[in-house]
């Protein structure tokens, strides 16, 4: 590690924290439904997309009707979005020609794109056309990162409300966040982006002669645009297959600060939106410092891990660190960084191949997305997810302590706590019984490059990106068969949907509740006390799930490195 690396992760630490507060007051102002400075713009036609849903922002649901429009929404979705795969070769803007994607595939896209995960199977300029990338993919980029706001917004309204029988409007509060704060912050960063040189064009792609004399076909399209939402939006998946290691998908060390940055913007802000609508910021703060205890420790041992390198390797006389499989332009500090923030948020981008990490360094993204992605976490997704586990911990809290537990005035009962757990464990249970089924079938074993604990460590992380609605992939695994594209938009599917139902269901519960007055016995949770408890609550209920696993993958590999043994 050197002094320089440290200086850049903290440089970005500080202008992340330093857009906390201007991002939360503006999103916060958006789903108040007060005027903002685009009102002007986009007010006509967010009403207008009210007369075609046939709601109004004065309409509020239920949590069940919440659920059902929520369900329904993203059913269309996925639909429409398969058949523009299976018709892709007979529609327009394809000039590769591309030809229709087959069933199993395109299922795995559509349950990917559909819930925000972005996992790709598939090369996107030599299997995707421009259509399906625009009208398909960018499109759900923009509503499956809009749904992730709103269930998280009415959560928070779960908890700001008292005897109160409605958490919002799923219609209101996609439209917001798609028009209001997703839209404009991306048509600035595509122009950004243009700027430092990503393509951004509906040309076909160009031929060109090397120096060698041989020809070579250039894949462009509309990147820059694409990029800014799959990193703003948390979606993750590359116009490019080689994702944001690309140069034409991350130019240069500015447009990599500008997408981790843009990977964690929103996320970190919606706890200090949380704060204003519970009435007390420092709760936010709170929740924020919890995420960033956890984020820091993360970077620390990814960065020594990298730093450090391969004992192999420096018996060869060797130094300088682990430069597998990472780009020159990045190194090793920004690489680390990239791989920690982007496995913390449900976003799935990859400027190196996590494949080529040592051991250690490869088991930080796998545990970021096994502890639920809740360290700041996709837009809005992360922070439910953090808030199921803040149920937990007030709940622990009140056991220790004898008094039933309470978060914000608001009595954490066994319903509560219940759907808390639900929401966790559901987790688990795709990455693990996946993984399980798939380390002892012959023709799943087969798609792993790497045998032993490496290889073993490739499905696991498969599966584990699929349910943690991540999409990064470890490589090394060969994913695009009947089994893997089933078995992990399966994943998919159980790792959004069964969070989501039970999350909303919290919400609607909380919201029917009255306040109760702070008390002298009441525990403070604004405060490191809290702080550390939350933090603890999930290294532990993490550790205890997920640390057999993790034993006889990447654990196991070290300990083998060590003793000059590969894999």
């Amino acid at each position: 590690m050197t002094m320089n690396g440290w200086i850049q992760i903290l440089l970005y630490c500080g202008i992340l924290v330093l857009l906390v507060k201007p991002l939360g007051f503006y999103m916060h102002r958006v789903f108040k439904g007060d005027r903002t400075p685009l009102s002007p713009i986009f007010r006509p036609l967010e009403q207008g997309l009210y007369r075609i849903c046939g709601t109004s922002e004065r309409e509020e649901q239920h949590w069940a009707s919440y659920a059902v429009a929520l369900l329904l929404f993203n059913l269309a979705g996925f639909l429409v979005l398969y058949v523009l795969q299976r018709l892709q070769g007979g529609l327009p803007y394809n000039p590769a020609g591309m030809s229709a994607v087959d069933p199993a595939l395109a299922f795995n896209t559509a349950a990917s794109f559909m819930t925000n995960t972005n996992w790709q199977n598939y090369g996107g300029e030599s299997t995707m056309s421009y259509l399906v990338q625009m009208a398909g993919l960018t499109v759900q980029n923009f509503v499956s990162a809009a749904t992730g706001i709103a269930i998280a917004i009415a959560l928070i309204r779960g908890f700001a409300r008292a005897s109160g029988r409605s958490i919002g409007n799923f219609w209101v509060d996609m439209t917001r966040a798609t028009l209001y704060v997703l839209v404009p912050l991306c048509v600035v960063l595509t122009l950004v982006y243009v700027w430092l040189g990503m393509p951004q064009t509906l040309g076909p792609y160009v031929n060109a002669t090397t120096l060698e004399g041989a020809r070579q076909t250039i894949a462009l399209g509309p990147v820059a645009s694409q990029v800014a939402i799959k990193m703003l939006g948390t979606n993750g998946g590359g116009f490019f297959n080689a994702n944001a290691a690309h140069p034409f998908e991350n130019p240069d060390a500015i447009s990599n600060l500008i997408q981790m940055l843009s990977i964690f913007v929103v996320g970190a802000a919606l706890t200090n939106v949380f704060g204003r609508m519970v009435g007390n910021q420092r709760q936010g703060w709170a929740i924020l410092a919890a995420m960033g205890v956890l984020f820091i420790a993360g970077v620390a041992v990814c960065y020594w891990a990298e730093a450090a390198g391969n004992p192999l390797v420096h018996a060869l006389g060797i130094d300088g660190g682990n430069m597998e499989g990472k780009e020159t332009r990045f190194g090793i500090a920004l690489s680390a960084l990239f791989a920690v923030i982007t496995t913390a948020a449900s976003c799935g981008a990859v400027n190196a191949m996590h494949d080529s990490f040592t051991a250690l360094g490869g088991m930080i993204p796998l545990i970021n997305m096994q502890l639920g992605e809740v360290i700041v976490g996709g837009v809005g997704a992360g922070f439910y997810g953090m808030l199921m586990f803040i149920l937990i911990a007030v709940f622990v809290a009140g056991l220790m302590v004898g008094r039933t537990p309470e978060y914000l005035g608001k009595k954490i009962e066994a319903k509560e706590v219940k759907m808390a757990m639900l929401a966790i464990l559901c987790l688990p249970l795709a990455m693990l019984v996946f993984t399980a089924i798939a380390v002892v079938l012959p023709s799943a074993v087969a798609s792993i490059a790497n045998g032993g604990p490496h290889g073993f460590s490739e499905i696991l992380y498969a599966y584990t990106s699929a349910a943690a609605n991540n999409g990064s992939a470890f490589g090394g695994l060969s994913g695009n068969t009947p089994w893997y594209n089933i078995t992990l938009g399966i994943g998919m599917l159980m790792g959004r949907f069964l969070v989501i139902i039970p999350a909303l269901a919290i919400a609607g519960g909380l919201a029917a509740k009255k306040t109760v007055p702070a008390s002298a016995g009441t525990f403070p949770t604004d405060g490191p006390l809290f702080v550390g408890l939350l933090v603890g609550v999930i290294v532990i209920v993490g550790g205890l799930t997920f640390f057999p696993a993790l034993a006889v993958g990447p654990v196991v590999e070290h300990l083998a490195t060590i003793h000059g043994q590969i894999f």
